[in-house]
């Protein structure tokens, strides 16, 4: 299936934390656990690697690694 031309250039945007939030929780399954600001940051002080553009994400960089992370760690939200 072929992404649409709006989709590609949103997921390869670098976009600020809340923005990042807002298109990941809205795209995901509802049994999914949802990421929040406190998660977010949390899962990028753990990643510093991957935030070559500071504190910009990018669904096309972060989206699979923090899908991957939030199951094990969505109790850090506190």
């Amino acid at each position: 299936m072929k992404r649409s031309r709006e989709e590609v250039n949103t997921s390869l945007l670098h976009i600020t934390l809340a923005e990042f939030l807002e298109l990941y929780n809205k795209n995901m399954p509802a049994h999914f656990p949802r990421a929040s600001v406190v998660l977010l940051k949390k899962f990028k002080e753990s990643h510093e690697t991957l935030f070559k553009h500071g504190d910009l994400w990018s669904l096309d960089s972060h989206r699979k690694k923090l899908i991957d992370w939030l199951p094990r760690n969505s109790n850090l939200s506190s």
